[in-house]
Parts: structure tokens; C-alpha cells; sequence
């Protein structure tokens, strides 16, 4: 009983003041809700959460407490339906103030029979209900049962997770805590662009501005701790960072251009700068990149004359590792500091690259090892062992297979571009291939990126964390012949790229 009363009273404390700051921030949230077709649906942020009406108060408290929620559904355990409603309100007004018992049953003190609205509602209209009845948690229901719960929290929170607004927020952080709080959002802000139909360009596009706000701002706090640099340097982004191509899961890999005026004495500093910002951003969420590709490693932290040579030396001697870095390389995309160390080195080494016959047909070969999900007979590949035996891979058999080739053909073409869906279109107007090959190359990522997407946002409303590994068997009929299409193009444009390895043979 001492537990239970002990929960009760911890989770009350904060609810007055939390009540207050949501309704401020009701404003903002209608003009978001006005501006898109939000449905109930799109808006619930989490499977529902009840409880029975012989529940304790206590129960009932701890489990909000520790779900981290402020209402619990009532539901009848035979038929289950909704029949009530518990709030945190409720417990301090009829429990608390009423000195009852911990033990009190949750339907002596419930609101009988709330009223719901279905997940078809649009959010324009559950605004209005909730503001015109004063409300602050809406049941939704289908057929008398609980679909979820909406609050006031979740209204405030389509405003909140727009990506403007949390790039400006980030911007104003004055430590790695503030920007915690912002990127805790990145999750529900994936499912949201999702639900409202944003193509993956954008909300790719979006999650990515995030993490190059949090890595200009890390920077900036950087300085202002270690003093200005001694010499410029430029912080860049590879990987899908750096392709703009950043998804529900995403480490970090970075590095750092140093001015060739750069001396011993000064490389300290740069090491503390480069510790300072991956730790930032592991704390974000972006955790370290297991492969060490990180500003970090003493390696990717030099003078530009030194990544010149780099680059040189990959290309004189394509061995597996030296395809494997300037693959990564090759996906540089300046992000804070001195831009202009950059765009000579890339051009340069563009020149060089394309001009390399023997390093091309090794870039060529070393791509073409990532496949496309299909058998020889039109049926899915998918994984044979494992905790997720019987999936598709979306990463390394659907998306990866597609930025290779986009990346071979900017190298062939001399493509300034690092964004997939950008060099492929710019490789169908340098004439790189076709205008019709471009095109369907194009829908095939669209189609294999949106899917993957899809997977990531269901994981994120059921609680899971994200990852690439689709069972076919959650898509539809129609949804599995088109996927099985996409990976044919892939498969056609992968055999049309591995007539030209002829220098290896």
C-alpha cells in the first residue's frame, strides 16, 4: 500500500504545470493541424493503454507512471470494451483530494462511458472537440473498443515534430542535454511524415537537416569551449549523412579537412573538437560509427594535401579497402567550418577518378557484389538464418544496390552530386544512361525507400526500435509485385553496368 500510495503521489506532482504549458502551446498546433489532413489514426502515438475497472488506483497510477503516459482506458475484461476513462486529474481531484485509499477500485472514481471519436476523425476536428469541451485526452474507438488515446501532448507534438521548428530549436541549444530533447522527436517526426504521405525524399531530406543543425551547433559549442581554430577546417558528412539519405537508423560517420597551414601544435585542438562532436552526437542518438569512420580517428583528421594523397593512392591501387573508403569518400558533403576546402580537392579527384579505367571497373565490380532481393525465378531473396530469417534486407539488397550504381555513374560523369535520387537523374541528362533507364532506376528507389519507410514508422508505433528487415508478408499483394519490379530494374541496370568492367579483363 506505502508503494502504491508512494507511485500515486510521484506521478501528480508536475500535472498542473504540464496542464498549463499544453495549452499554450494549443495554438500553434491548430495552424499545423489546419495546414495538413491529419487523422485520428496518424495522430494516435502509441498502442492504447488500459486497465480494468477492479484495477487499484495504485495499479493504475504505477502503470502511467512507468509507461510514461497520463490516462489509462477502462476496459471490460469479458467483452472488452471501453467503458470508462482514468486521468491523472482524476487521481489527484478523486483520490488524492479525497483522501480515498490507494486500493480503491478505478471504477469508483472513472469517467463512465467517455465520449470517442473514430480514427477516421480528422485532427482539425479532434482540436476543436478537445478545445470546445475542454478535454485533454480523447479515446478513440472503433466498434466500441480502444484503438488509442489522444491528448493535448500529441496535438502540441505535430507542430513540435516539424523539422523547422526542431532545426531552430537546435540552433538555440545552449548544451548536448537541450539537443537530446530535440532529436528525442526525430522517431515520431518519421512516423508523421509517413502518415501524411511525404514522399522519402523529404522526409529523408528533413531527419538529415536535423543531424546537420546538431552538428553545426556542436561545433559552434565547441568553439566557444576550446577558442577559435587555429587554422580552417571544414567538418563534413559521408555515408547516408552525407547523401542526404538519413533514415529511422543512422550512425555517424564523419571526418575532417584541416588547412595545409596546419601545424603539429595545433592538431590537439582538433582532436578535442572531434571528441567533443561525435560524443554529442552518440548522446543525440547518432551512435559511433563502428567502422572508426569518425573525425575522431587521428586517420580522417588531416590537411587537404593529405586527403589528396588519399585519394591518389586509392585510385593507383583499387585494393578491396581502397574501393571500400573511396566509396565512402566519394559521398563527402561539407557541413560546418570552411566550405571552400572542399570543392577543388572534390573536382580534382573526380578528374582523376573517371579518368582511371582500371580503378573504374574495380569500382564497377566491387558494386555490383550488393544485389537486389530476387531469385532466378522472380521470387523474393530473402535472409536464410538469423533472428530475421525469411526477410528482405531493404538497406543492403534494396537500397544500397541503387546508391552504388548512382555513385558509379556520378564518377563516370564527373557528377558534383551526392544525393542517389540526384545523381541518377543527372546521369540520365549527362547521357550516362538512358533517359528511360534513369527514370525507371528512379521509381525503383522511390518504391524501395518508401517500403523501407513504411517498415521503420510500423516498428516506431509499436514500440520497437527501426531497423531494415521486411517480412514480404506485410505487404500487400499489389505492393510485393511492384517490389518484385523495382529489384528487376536493378537487376537490368546492374547488368547493363557490368558490360563495362572490360579493363579487368
Amino acid at each position: 500500500m506505502d508503494e502504491n500510495k508512494t507511485a500515486l503521489t510521484g506521478s501528480l506532482h508536475t500535472v498542473h504545470s504540464k496542464e498549463i504549458l499544453k495549452r499554450e502551446a494549443l495554438e500553434p498546433a491548430a495552424r499545423a493541424l489546419l495546414g495538413h489532413t491529419y487523422t485520428a489514426h496518424d495522430l494516435i502515438a502509441r498502442e492504447p493503454l488500459s486497465c480494468t475497472p477492479e484495477t487499484s488506483v495504485g495499479q493504475a497510477a504505477q502503470t502511467m507512471r512507468d509507461a510514461h503516459v497520463s490516462s489509462l482506458g477502462v476496459v471490460d475484461p469479458d467483452n472488452h470494451r471501453l467503458v470508462g476513462l482514468i486521468t491523472l486529474r482524476d487521481l489527484v481531484n478523486r483520490v488524492l483530494a479525497e483522501g480515498r485509499s490507494p486500493d480503491t477500485p478505478v471504477r469508483d472514481i472513472m469517467t463512465i462511458d467517455p465520449v470517442t471519436l473514430p480514427a477516421s476523425a480528422l485532427g482539425v476536428d479532434i482540436l476543436t472537440f478537445m478545445l470546445r469541451n475542454k478535454v485533454g485526452h480523447l479515446p478513440i474507438s472503433n466498434d466500441g473498443k480502444l484503438d488509442g488515446m489522444i491528448t493535448q501532448t500529441d496535438l502540441i507534438r505535430v507542430n513540435a515534430t516539424n523539422a523547422a521548428v526542431l532545426v531552430h530549436e537546435i540552433a538555440r541549444a545552449q548544451d548536448v542535454p537541450a539537443m537530446t530533447i530535440a532529436t528525442s522527436s526525430i522517431p515520431d517526426l518519421l512516423v508523421k511524415l509517413v502518415a501524411s504521405h511525404q514522399s522519402h525524399e523529404v522526409a529523408t531530406r528533413f531527419i538529415t537537416d536535423i543531424a546537420d543543425a546538431i552538428t553545426r551547433r556542436l561545433l559552434e559549442l565547441a568553439e566557444l569551449e576550446l577558442g577559435p581554430a587555429p587554422v580552417p577546417y571544414l567538418w563534413l558528412a559521408c555515408g547516408s549523412q552525407g547523401r542526404q539519405e538519413q533514415t529511422g537508423l543512422s550512425d555517424q560517420d564523419n571526418c575532417l579537412f584541416l588547412d595545409d597551414a596546419v601545424s603539429s601544435a595545433d592538431m590537439p585542438y582538433f582532436e578535442r573538437l572531434a571528441q567533443r562532436v561525435t560524443d554529442g552526437l552518440d548522446a543525440c542518438g547518432y551512435v559511433y560509427c563502428p567502422g572508426d569512420m569518425m573525425a575522431t580517428n587521428p586517420r580522417w583528421r588531416q590537411p587537404v594535401c593529405v586527403w589528396r594523397q588519399y585519394f591518389h593512392s586509392w585510385a593507383a591501387k583499387p585494393n578491396p579497402e581502397a574501393q571500400m573508403l573511396a566509396s565512402v569518400m566519394f559521398d563527402l558533403r561539407p557541413i560546418g567550418g570552411t566550405f571552400g576546402l572542399h570543392p577543388a580537392l572534390q573536382a580534382e579527384t573526380l578528374k582523376a577518378a573517371s579518368e582511371n579505367s582500371i580503378f573504374v571497373a574495380h569500382m564497377i565490380a566491387n558494386s555490383l557484389k550488393h544485389r537486389p532481393a530476387l531469385g532466378f525465378i522472380r521470387q523474393f531473396s530473402t535472409l536464410r538464418s538469423g533472428a530475421h530469417r525469411n526477410h528482405i534486407d531493404m538497406k543492403l539488397n534494396g537500397v544500397i544496390p541503387i546508391t552504388d550504381l548512382a555513385r558509379i555513374y556520378a564518377l563516370q560523369a564527373r557528377l558534383p552530386e551526392v544525393n542517389t535520387r540526384a545523381r541518377v537523374l543527372a546521369a540520365g541528362h549527362a547521357g550516362i544512361i538512358s533517359a528511360s533507364g534513369a527514370h525507371d532506376l528512379v521509381e525503383a528507389y522511390d518504391l524501395i525507400s518508401r517500403l523501407r519507410l513504411e517498415h521503420q514508422a510500423r516498428l516506431i508505433r509499436s514500440g520497437d526500435k527501426p531497423n531494415n528487415y521486411l517480412d514480404p508478408a506485410e505487404l500487400s499483394n499489389f505492393q510485393r509485385n511492384h517490389l518484385r519490379n523495382a529489384f528487376m530494374v536493378v537487376r537490368t541496370m546492374q547488368s547493363a553496368l557490368g558490360q563495362d568492367k572490360s579493363a579487368l579483363t
